[in-house]
């Protein structure tokens, strides 16, 4: 591949996205009233302010369970391939857990595990 039709690539992609954002603002039905811009808490109405600040620490958290939770989902192809795989499909998983156990052992140290 060349770079002009890599830059050609990228152009395309961006007329393409773009033109589909213009296209949805403009044909895309608008209304506004007060309840729309109001916290919308599972059908329950909110009592108090509902503009707060969180700490950061709740998202890391949060960013934390979600990647640990979807490294978990490339287990089970693994555990079905494995078998015809032998060898290859084992040290791959542990280079995986590796990683998984590096980036586990940096929260650690980071104190982004801690609830306060």
């Amino acid at each position: 591949m060349t770079s002009e039709s890599l830059i050609l690539f990228f152009i395309v992609g961006l007329v393409l996205v773009g033109g589909a954002i213009l296209f949805s603002s403009y044909i895309a039905p608008t209304s506004t009233n007060l309840q729309k811009s109001e916290a919308y808490e599972c059908g329950v109405p909110t009592k108090g302010i509902t503009w707060l600040q969180f700490n950061v620490g709740y998202y890391l958290f949060a960013l934390l369970f979600l990647v640990f939770e979807v490294e978990t989902v490339f287990i089970f192809p693994w555990a079905v391939m494995m078998k015809s795989m032998g060898m290859v499909a084992f040290v791959e998983i542990l280079i995986f857990f590796a990683v998984l156990g590096l980036g586990l052992l940096y929260a650690w140290k980071k104190h982004a595990l801690i609830w306060e």
